[in-house]
């Protein structure tokens, strides 16, 4: 025997505008550092800033070795890469949970203008790797006398 339904022509409405807030509160207003699933459209965390002789960045690869981390400046670009790497490998049905990030990561950042990359220094404490980039001397300006023919 059939069963008879009410048509409702709104239901899908509000089941698409459901899923739309879902999509917006879970991306907008609850992001996660490195959220869940595919890592490759994660960020490496970043703080940079600067002080009156130099540009400082900060970020933090903790698990990963120094000699692991390639670090480059092109032009005003700077680009951090590295790979964090799994301990133990287990089969893929036996994790109950898994939220440590495993994976290359490739970070991009832009730096203002008047850095000296030639003079960068790097360093890696307790899984933080500091650039210490010094800035470009301002050119002092110079008086011309003018003098008369």
């Amino acid at each position: 025997m059939a069963d008879l339904v009410r048509y409702e022509p709104f239901r899908e409405m509000t089941s698409l505008r459901e899923a739309m807030g879902r999509l917006f509160e879970e991306s907008f207003l609850r992001p996660t550092q490195w959220g869940a699933g595919p890592w490759s459209g994660q960020v490496l965390p970043v703080d940079m800033y600067e002080t009156a002789d130099q540009v400082v960045v900060k970020a933090a690869v903790p698990g990963v070795k120094p000699e692991d981390i390639v670090v480059t400046v092109t032009g005003d670009q700077l680009t951090i890469k590295g790979e964090f790497k799994s301990d133990e490998k287990a089969e893929k049905g036996n994790y109950l949970r898994q939220e440590r990030r495993y994976g290359s990561f490739c970070r991009q950042v832009s730096l203002p203008a008047g850095v000296e990359a030639d003079r960068a220094e790097a360093t890696f404490e307790n899984g933080v790797l500091t650039l210490e980039m010094p800035k470009v001397e301002v050119a002092k300006a110079k008086t011309v006398k003018v003098v008369a023919k």
